[in-house]
């Protein structure tokens, strides 16, 4: 997370979340994953409601529940499932000549 010093009168706030969704599945004995970074800005103005940080899962559970309003995780889970499909069943390969380092 990236946090403001100060700002709006308030101690550590926080202004940008970086986050990593994976999701994985094993198919045929082979365990196939697949996962999705970002960053989510956030912003705070004097008067709405203030969460402040704390290093607890707690303040963890506040930080993905920003991040889960703020996505839309119904497109990230299809997009994580889509993406493994793909490994289990390809649709494309690279292909290389002899001479080439792979």
């Amino acid at each position: 997370m990236n946090a403001h010093i100060k700002a709006e009168g308030k101690d550590n706030v926080i202004y940008t979340v970086h986050y990593r969704y994976t999701a994985s599945e094993e198919n045929g004995g082979k365990k196939y994953s697949n996962s999705i970074v970002g960053s989510q800005d956030f912003e705070y103005k004097t008067g709405k409601s203030f969460v402040p940080y704390e290093d607890s899962e707690s303040f963890e559970t506040v930080v993905v529940g920003w991040l889960e309003n703020a996505l839309d995780m119904v497109a990230i889970k299809a997009d994580l499932d889509a993406g493994i499909k793909q490994q289990i069943t390809p649709v494309n390969e690279d292909l290389y000549f002899s001479w080439q380092d792979k």
